[in-house]
């Protein structure tokens, strides 16, 4: 065989896989661009290597079919189209009716969906509103192959027999010289493929990798960390969002299950009721460094700055979060479990289920973890197990059904429904939206206080647009403060303690590091700590509580300046409660005489906080020594200089 045959069998054999598949690789190619291009959210763009990324992942497949034998490829490609179209076609659906393509809170609420639920949705599906959306498109393809596969040797014949008819003898001429075309076509097409295909292996093999990465993920959150990366991998085709959720739900539904279990192990040996009615507010993206209350130029907490001049609230002055992500942060402050401990935070009880098992009535408001179709993956990671129907159960007894704009929709779902519910023992836990981006929708544009030009003197360092979206987050946290003023309102003649902790803490413009939100690097360095970490924490008692437990108040006022990490939280709470139970450690509540002060607080798994405090400190020192080196060196010289004048 010579050298040119070797060629032309190499470039045929590089263009077998679409040519024994012709019409699957061009169909399946159609039906992935389309559905790119309909589901593009607004202000949203084409993932830039879509084609030729779409081209590596069909010629693949492709190149998998035609190993088989003809009739088994027919029967494999026939099923490949049902799954495609079907995934396509849904995906489309979620996008027109949610606003957001398949995702793993959509895949977790079809779990939960019965039978009536489950046929309402076929019947919708098949209406004529979804007939003439974009779903309409998917559907019109799928019965354009459908009628390709039934008419197509008819169709053949049809057009043989309108040329024999017609005896168009030039026609035939150009026909022979098309079959003659094709005889050498597959080492043409063959060059063709090749080219295309190095190009997209080349260009594609990063989000392959990234792909790879994401859905290796040992833990639902370990896969939400992934996808804060920069180059974390695009899912730009249908059956790649379902296959992503599929395993979502899967690692999700490992995690409850061990939640489950731990719940069942709950021991409450007995409860004295120590704190008749306590409030948890868990605040929302707040840094401290943008609080009134500690050392912030702009009047942004003048409730809870009057409230702890009273000295009913005691602001703590050295709490920090281990984490700077608000689903890693919930399950850390809702389960017993504690940075250090032995095994996953999924492995202890989660402090509701204590308290519900000890006979308090737990109520849950919240704004942010409700089960919703149109759902990122985080608020997925944050809340599956608080929306877990068993768990759900088993953590509370009265919940909010739905979402608000703005946090004050919770005070009304407390005073419209939920108060009633309220006995002689209750926990009252509020989530709020808090200062979460977009921080110009967390608050009424009535109600702003500081605009762009209040930061002219104090940040003239940004530019107008940089201090616009710096008074956005400011009129966020001066409404949070209202809100929080309005909880307090509705507890301050009972006895009752509240305690307010947000999440996390949210940079926004600080010094020059110029950005707003989150660094989600792995590589925490002290200013990452600093701004993202160091939160805001208080415990308000009102008058009523501080008169019938002057003991716990004292507690409160001695330990407002010792070092906490809120993982620490449920042990602090279930002390408040009163509530004898192996889950509680002693050495974890800041009450406590026997409180673990020194306890390492690590943050995210990785860094001391508390090292890279006392080395920055020690820099200072150092930098502060060298300057007054340098002032002493001036003054010497300044003096032997007068003395050379004198002489």
């Amino acid at each position: 065989m010579s050298w040119k045959e070797i060629i032309k069998n190499c470039l045929s054999l590089a263009s077998a896989p679409i040519r024994r598949n012709a019409n699957f690789f061009v169909s399946m190619y159609i039906l992935g661009m389309v559905s790119s291009l309909i589901t593009i959210p607004k202000n949203g763009t084409l993932y830039e290597n879509m084609f030729l990324e779409l081209f590596l992942d069909l010629y693949i497949v492709s190149a998998i079919l035609a190993v088989f034998p003809k009739k088994v490829r027919r029967g494999l490609r026939a099923i490949l189209y049902i799954i495609l179209y079907v995934t396509a076609a849904a995906d489309t659906y979620c996008f027109v009716n949610f606003g957001s393509t398949l995702n793993p809170s959509m895949l977790m609420l079809v779990g939960e969906t019965n039978s009536s639920e489950a046929s309402s949705f076929l019947s919708a599906l098949i209406s004529v509103e979804v007939l003439f959306s974009s779903v309409g498109w998917i559907l019109l393809l799928a019965l354009l192959q459908i009628l390709i596969v039934i008419f197509r040797k008819r169709l053949i014949k049809i057009y043989v027999f309108l040329v024999t008819i017609l005896e168009l003898a030039s026609l035939k001429k150009r026909l022979m010289a098309i079959l003659r075309m094709t005889a050498a076509m597959p080492a043409t097409f063959g060059i063709l493929c090749l080219a295309i295909l190095i190009t997209s292996i080349c260009t594609s093999w990063h989000n392959k990798e990234a792909y790879h990465k994401l859905m290796s993920g040992r833990t639902i959150g370990e896969v939400e960390h992934t996808l804060t990366e920069k180059d974390h991998a695009v899912l730009y085709l249908p059956i790649y969002r379902l296959h992503f959720s599929i395993y979502a739900n899967q690692l999700a539904a490992h995690q409850i299950t061990q939640l489950i279990h731990a719940a069942h192990e709950v021991k409450v040996d007995s409860c004295s009721f120590r704190s008749p009615n306590i409030v948890l507010i868990i605040g929302e993206s707040y840094g401290r460094h943008h609080s009134q209350q500690y050392g912030y130029f702009m009047k942004t907490t003048p409730n809870q700055s009057a409230l702890e001049k009273s000295k009913k609230l005691t602001k703590f002055t050295d709490v920090v979060t281990c984490w700077n992500l608000t689903s890693f942060v919930f399950k850390h402050m809702l389960s017993t479990y504690v940075v250090g401990d032995k095994g996953e935070w999924c492995d202890y009880p989660l402090f509701p289920e204590v308290f519900r098992k000890a006979g308090y009535n737990v109520t849950f408001i919240t704004n942010e973890f409700l089960p919703q179709a149109k759902e990122a993956v985080y608020d997925f990671s944050g809340g599956f197990f608080l929306n877990n129907p068993e768990l759900s159960k088993l953590q509370f007894d009265h919940r909010n059904t739905q979402l608000h704009a703005l946090d004050d929709g919770l005070l009304k779902d407390y005073d419209d429904s939920l108060k009633q519910y309220k006995t002689d023992h209750n926990l009252t836990i509020f989530h709020l939206m808090g200062q979460h981006v977009n921080y110009k929708l967390r608050y009424r544009q009535s109600q702003a206080k500081f605009w762009a030009s209040s930061y002219e003197d104090k940040r003239p360092e940004l530019t107008d647009a940089q201090r616009k979206v710096l008074s956005h987050y400011d009129n966020a946290t001066l409404y949070n403060d209202s809100i929080v003023a309005e909880i307090v309102k509705r507890f301050q003649k009972e006895d009752a303690i509240i305690i307010y902790v947000p999440d996390h803490g949210e940079e926004c413009y600080e010094e020059n590091r110029g950005f707003i939100c989150r660094n989600h690097s792995a590589n925490i360095d002290w200013k990452l700590a600093h701004y993202e970490f160091e939160i805001p924490f208080w415990i308000y008692c009102s008058k009523k509580y501080i008169q019938k437990h002057r003991a716990i108040y004292r507690q409160i006022r001695a330990a407002k300046d010792k070092r906490m990490m809120t993982d620490a939280l449920p042990h602090l709470l279930l002390y408040l409660a009163g509530i004898e139970t192996p889950t509680y450690k002693e050495e974890n509540n800041i009450l406590s005489p026997k409180y673990n002060e020194m306890r390492p607080r690590i943050l995210k798994n990785s860094a001391d906080y508390d090292k890279l405090r006392d080395e920055y400190l020690k820099t200072q020192v150092k930098q502060e020594e060298k300057k007054q080196d340098k002032k002493k060196d001036k003054k010497q010289g300044k003096k032997q200089t007068k003395k050379g004048a004198r002489k």
